[in-house]
């Protein structure tokens, strides 16, 4: 490449393509050189000195991509040169349109980051790289490397927006040729450009590109359709045009009169949004009504309200078509005042009211911040804009290690719909539409969200799985015990909630294994006569020992081998008896005193290093819902293959059958002292039918402080006599006796008893 790295401070541009190009195709040629001559004129906003570096990473992509050609016969750098106007078109800076003409050299031409950092520096070269698809790497499938590919732009995006902008402009460009790409190829790439480009422009609020890349996706992806709507809307613009041009006279004529300066334009639904609407609602093409509007631009932001009276004076409003999008924005920072009139002839007309200001934002989102600073150098108007979102994507990658699970998570996120809701405090906060209180929570903080224990919507307790409407007040009550439930993920809307509820559960039931499997084998340990784990503090005695035991047992780790331990995939008898023979080797005999005492005790329940059960244990420790045992219960514990340690109780017939064929699984355990919450319990209940029966059991249960967490009443006809099946949380057994007392006490209660299975 030192070829390439030439001097450069001799002549001004030369011609694309070199001489040999020129003399084979003379005409791609100029154009290319009309190109850059067009680009060259738009650059009219940078510095003298920013010019040049923009024109020196011209003339080394020139070079880089000489000889290569584009499937129109045009030379290749047209492609960087029209991805480079676009961004000028944003006002970006020169760093992000020397990205722009270089964005292909690292994929296509041999050239190295390393070579891109000394010859334009490391902000350049970041950015070229951001744009790079992982093509050099090896993937399983065609979907797996292109995840990755993703993965590694929205993060590049996430740290510098400019990355995204400067791929919507190449993506977008490459729409408009798309012509030129064998036909087999049109339809993967517009629907990729549908799923993943033209969100992402929506969600920074590039609105311009948004509709563009949606009309030119639809173009080549159902083409007859495309061609027979174009159609249409051609005829359907000739018949309304004399319609049109009336209301834009009265509507002029109005304004006029209150003398307030106004730029009005025309606006017309695209094809994509009239076919989607279509195809969504099953319409006909007759039946959409709100295919032309106008927007009109005012000078300042009480002027939008001021002209939305002139407007509503001058034709009828159609009720529930008003939205006020200037004192609500939407997630992407877009602001406007929308309303639907019935204007001549009973057409609905929509017309959108918002400030020059808004408008920019409006139509170029997030490259507004760009647009302003090359305008109003101090207006710090947009700088925010996607600034959440952006930051969101980080956050879900330091949770979420698989591509395809970013990505999943991601596409949550890409939607244009949203609800408005508000903290306590009338902090006013977006979501997606179908969100819930757990969303709400970890859109406010993921520390919020972790500790999630109840809601209240506009003053009134509500489940957690409730979805908000826009206009709700949302409190949410956090307790420092209450830890994410796996039930979350069946109902959360957001892709930030999703991973961190994901990565919560992930890193605790490690976490609570890994201790669980510590105990256990040291319990077995205490078996064999060996007090306490094998530290490293003698090196000579310990040498090699935990990796001549993970060697035995596979494991890569000291936490892993605990952590399978804790799991049941391991037994901690076998382990520890490979501990002991190892410790053998280095010298260290059993503790016969510590031997002696485990096995004298060993029939006894107390036996020391015994596995407490305080409920605090989560996921490492499950209670069997076939016995669903609580505190008072004489209990044991089975150690399931992977799913951790369950407790059944004792005189369980489940239990009893596991324990005939599988007794070196069972371990003992106990309850400790003072448990830390309420366990689960099934009771049967048997009533005389009547009316009221079931509040008055409720009633029962509640004044005994026992939570009803499940109820069953069977699917029989009804009866003179009827079975209430109930999961209750209660203390122990002792609060459940008081409880089946209160009920059997109660007035149609014929009995009340425990239910557990039997053998």
């Amino acid at each position: 490449m030192s070829s390439l790295l030439k001097s450069t401070t001799a002549t001004p541009a030369r011609l694309p393509a070199g001489a040999q190009l020129a003399a084979s195709n003379p005409a791609a040629a100029n154009a290319a050189a009309a190109s850059f001559a067009g680009l060259t004129a738009k650059l009219d906003y940078l510095s003298p000195t920013d010019l040049e570096q923009v024109r020196l990473a011209y003339r080394f992509a020139d070079e880089a991509h000489l000889g290569q050609l584009r499937n129109s016969g045009e030379p290749y750098i047209t492609h960087p040169i029209a991805v480079a106007a676009q961004c000028a078109e944003w006002k970006l800076d020169a760093q992000a349109l020397m990205a722009a003409l270089l964005h292909d050299a690292l994929e296509d031409c041999g050239v190295t980051k390393i070579e891109l950092i000394e010859r334009f520096g490391s902000p350049v070269a970041e950015l070229v790289d951001g744009l790079t698809k992982l093509d050099k790497l090896q993937f399983n499938t065609r979907e797996e490397s292109q995840a990755e590919s993703f993965r590694k732009m929205l993060l590049a995006m996430a740290r510098d927006v400019r990355v995204i902008l400067i791929k919507l402009a190449d993506r977008t460009h490459n729409m408009r040729t798309l012509s030129d790409v064998p036909r087999e190829k049109w339809a993967r790439i517009s629907s990729e450009t549908l799923e993943i480009y033209a969100p992402i422009a929506y969600r920074l609020g590039l609105n311009q590109t948004y509709r563009e890349l949606q009309d030119l996706a639809f173009r080549h992806l159902r083409p007859w359709r495309y061609a027979t709507l174009a159609k249409a809307i051609a005829k359907s613009r000739g018949r309304r045009r004399d319609l049109i041009q009336k209301v834009q006279k009265e509507v002029e004529t109005a304004f006029a009169a209150t003398g307030m300066q106004v730029r009005i334009a025309g606006r017309e639904k695209t094809l994509f949004s009239i076919y989607r609407k279509m195809d969504q609602k099953h319409l006909s093409f007759a039946q959409i009504s709100d295919m032309y509007g106008f927007r009109v631009i005012v000078p300042t932001l009480g002027d939008c309200y001021t002209a939305l009276g002139t407007l509503h004076q001058l034709y009828k409003p159609v009720p529930g078509k008003f939205k006020d999008h200037i004192a609500i924005p939407k997630l992407n920072g877009y602001q406007s005042l929308h309303t639907t009139l019935v204007g001549p002839s009973g057409v609905n007309v929509e017309f959108q009211l918002r400030t020059e200001a808004m408008h920019i934002v409006a139509e170029s989102g997030v490259a507004a911040h760009w647009l302003y600073k090359a305008k109003e150098p101090d207006s710090p108007t947009t700088a925010r804009l996607g600034a959440q979102w952006l930051q969101s994507l980080l956050d879900i990658q330091n949770e979420t290690r698989d591509a395809a699970e970013f990505w999943d998570h991601v596409k949550v996120d890409l939607f244009p719909e949203a609800v408005y809701v508000f903290t306590p405090k009338s902090k006013i906060m977006a979501l997606p539409r179908g969100a819930t209180v757990v969303d709400f929570a970890y859109a406010i903080h993921s520390d919020i969200g972790d500790r999630t224990m109840a809601a209240r919507i506009n003053g009134e307790q509500v489940p957690l799985r409730t979805e908000l409407k826009s206009g709700d007040v949302v409190e949410v009550v956090t307790a420092p015990v209450s830890t994410p439930n796996p039930a979350w993920l069946s109902f959360v809307r957001t892709g930030r909630a999703r991973s961190k509820i994901r990565h919560h559960l992930k890193t605790m039931a490690q976490a609570e294994s890994e201790a669980l499997g510590e105990k256990l084998l040291l319990q077995a340990l205490r078996a064999e006569g060996i007090e306490k784990f094998p530290t490293d503090d003698d090196a000579a005695a310990r040498s090699g020992l935990w990796d001549k035991l993970l060697r035995f047992t596979g494991n890569r780790s000291r936490a892993e081998l605990l952590t399978d331990v804790g799991l049941g995939k391991r037994i901690a008898s076998i382990v520890a008896k490979r501990m002991v023979a190892l410790l053998a080797e280095t010298g260290e005999k059993p503790d016969a005193l510590l031997l002696t005492r485990e096995r004298f005790t060993a029939h006894e329940s107390t036996m020391q290093g015994e596995v407490t059960i305080d409920g605090s244990e989560n996921a490492s420790v499950q209670f069997a819902p076939c016995c669903r045992p609580i505190p008072g219960d004489s209990i044991l514990g089975y150690l399931g293959r992977g799913e951790g340690l369950v407790v059944h109780a004792e005189d369980c017939a489940v239990a009893r059958k596991l324990r005939n064929k599988d007794s070196e699984r069972f371990i003992s355990v106990d309850w400790s002292d003072e448990p830390v919450r309420t366990f689960e319990t099934g009771i049967v209940v048997t009533v005389t039918n009547g009316q009221g029966v079931l509040a008055r059991v409720a009633s029962a249960l509640a004044a005994s402080e026992a939570d009803i967490t499940h109820i069953d009443m069977g699917q029989e006809a009804a009866q003179e006599t009827t079975d209430l099946h109930f999961v209750i949380g209660v203390r122990d057994r002792t609060h459940l006796d008081a409880a089946l007392r209160n009920l059997r006490r109660t007035p149609s209660v014929l009995s009340a008893e425990r239910s557990k299975n039997t053998p």
